[in-house]
């Protein structure tokens, strides 16, 4: 990572169908952004940096509106409903309680679909609530639920997409895991090669998976992710 994280290239969107992906610099922008596998992000309670409004509304489309937050149960951490009919519950969402302090950050409706994105691999896979919140929590951290495009010069490596997955580590082509249903796809079959995955600890689950260079980071984000599935599912 560069020093100087105030400077700012253009945002690129790559749209197809319901898939963005952004071209964003700057990690202090997005409040804390990982680039990849081998970043952490700080703590987060505020919204994004106004360099990163400007940016993400352009490559979203969204230039000229109002706002880019939802403030809800999503992000405030507020009370959320109580389940309905098949809806996930507390238990089945944290089963092992969340591990140091957590995290949240404001949601934009691009980060709400691809939120969705995952949701809905999470049930094609076969993985459930539990995946779902391992997945969500893992792009949190890694994207802030950002499709994210190649940042140039600010890049971890080659890495791409929600999960920040790279071409030359065997992730697929960038056109693939740009596109979140394979990204998911690519996450949640991974996930499920690892035994016993639905009795480890977020991070532990999460880490096996991506191979960071810091493992804990994943922790902070699952009161998060468990609220997203909570509210989406």
């Amino acid at each position: 990572m560069k020093d100087d994280f105030t400077r700012w290239l253009p945002a690129i969107a790559k749209d197809s169908n319901r898939k963005i992906a952004l071209s964003v610099v700057g990690v202090a922008a997005l409040g804390g952004l990982a680039f990849g596998p081998t970043a952490v992000a700080a703590p987060v309670v505020g919204g994004p940096h106004q360099g990163a409004v400007a940016a993400i509304e352009k490559a979203t489309g969204r230039a000229g509106t109002e706002g880019v937050t939802v403030e809800s149960g999503l992000t405030t951490g507020g009370a959320t409903d109580e389940p309905g009919a098949g809806k996930p519950t507390r238990d089945q969402l944290i089963p092992h309680g969340v591990e140091g302090a957590q995290s949240r950050i404001p949601l934009d409706d691009a980060q709400r679909e691809n939120a969705k994105a995952i949701i809905e691999v999470a049930k094609k896979t076969g993985v459930g609530e539990r995946g779902a919140v391992i997945g969500i929590a893992t792009s949190l951290q890694e994207s802030k639920l950002y499709n994210l495009g190649h940042l140039g010069a600010y890049n971890d490596h080659d890495s791409q997409g929600l999960f920040q997955q790279r071409p030359s580590s065997g992730w697929g082509t960038v056109e693939q895991i740009t596109d979140p249903d394979y990204s998911a796809t690519a996450f949640f079959n991974a996930l499920k090669n690892i035994g016993g995955w639905q009795e480890l600890p977020l991070t532990t689950a999460a880490q096996t998976v991506q191979v960071s260079a810091y493992p804990f980071a994943y922790a902070q984000w699952e009161e998060q992710a468990a609220d997203i599935v909570s509210q989406l599912w």
